[in-house]
């Protein structure tokens, strides 16, 4: 059996290639590890492997950290771009499509909280307020990675 990074390019690897996109997925990958980084729980980056990278829209990695705590995961799947940044636990998320339909799940239930008015605390950590304009916002950018980067139909 793969085990999950077999099938994923080294951040590193990626950029030394020098693709037309080089710039814009070297920025998605410092988004994803700023973000982990700013987590106290995370004292390191050790490798980043491409799940997806969509400039502009999305970096989906699968990052290897040092955990600043035992009972912190030493890989994490990080989702960055014109959306809320968030980081997965690999447990339930095997490989990229996974971790994104992950993505989709915990947000969806953060955007149903809040048109329902209902409290978002408990729920996956979002850097917006909980008001109807953004959970609009954040629905719309949802169905577009669901429809279109996904290939699902929505509701």
């Amino acid at each position: 059996m793969l085990s999950i990074t077999e099938k994923l390019v080294p951040v590193e690897q990626y950029l030394s290639a020098d693709p037309p996109d080089r710039d814009d997925v070297a920025g998605l990958f410092r988004e994803a590890s700023d973000f982990l980084l700013s987590h106290s729980w995370c004292t390191e980056i050790v490798e980043g492997r491409i799940g997806e990278a969509i400039p502009g829209i999305l970096g989906l990695f699968l990052v290897r950290i040092v955990p600043g705590r035992p009972e912190v995961d030493e890989q994490l799947w990080v989702v960055v771009g014109d959306l809320p940044p968030a980081y997965l636990v690999c447990d339930d998320c095997h490989d990229a499509a996974s971790a994104l339909q992950g993505y989709l799940f915990e947000m969806s239930r953060w955007v149903q909280a809040v048109e329902r008015g209902e409290p978002v605390s408990g729920l996956i950590p979002v850097n917006a307020p909980p008001t109807a304009e953004w959970a609009v916002a954040l629905k719309r950018r949802l169905q577009f990675i669901e429809q279109k980067i996904l290939g699902q139909p929505t509701d």
